[in-house]
């Protein structure tokens, strides 16, 4: 597929699994994002993850409508992001798929907070800001409340497949 605009008609009907092939072609960060439900302690993993403000400290990450974890994580009034280090395969995996409760001793409990997890390369505890949906996801815009960051590897995502970025030296 070139990339010239596509016709009206063809952009409507353009296939999915094309469509989700090219967003692959941007390599990106992997996260799990934690909040408290009803049933317990959640996590989910995305890479929809980015920085909106420093002043005042915002970040966004979205959910899928379709996932099941959605109305857990769309009511959340509090969530940490946890960007996942070098060594965190397994954990990005887990989370991604089935229900995404988390074990006793997988997380620790500070303050308010919401669960946080051992395994990462930097972690933002946030309270909600904003909600707002946008086609089949919902943009969820947290202030940070509280945040640390080490010189770690960071597990990344591209064209399919996990990789590792960065570290100390690098």
């Amino acid at each position: 597929m070139s990339l010239e605009s596509l016709p009206d008609d063809a952009a409507r009907t353009m296939d999915v699994t094309a469509y989700r092939r090219a967003l692959g072609a941007f390599a990106t960060g992997v996260c799990v994002v934690t909040a408290d439900s009803v049933g317990g302690p959640l996590g989910i993993t995305i890479n929809s993850f980015t920085s909106v403000s420093l002043t005042p400290r915002l970040i966004l990450w979205c959910l899928d409508e379709r996932s099941e974890r959605w109305p857990a994580f769309a009511a959340a009034d509090r969530f940490s992001i946890h960007v996942l280090d070098a060594q965190s395969e397994a954990l990005a995996r887990r989370f991604a798929k089935g229900s995404g409760l988390m074990e006793r001793g997988e997380y620790q409990r500070v303050g308010e907070a919401a669960p946080r997890l051992g395994a990462a390369a930097a972690r933002f505890d946030c309270k909600t800001h904003e909600r707002v949906q946008m086609g089949d996801h919902m943009i969820i815009v947290g202030e940070v409340e509280a945040f640390e960051a080490s010189d770690a590897a960071t597990l990344t995502y591209f064209r399919g497949r996990y990789g590792i970025a960065g570290g100390a030296g690098a």
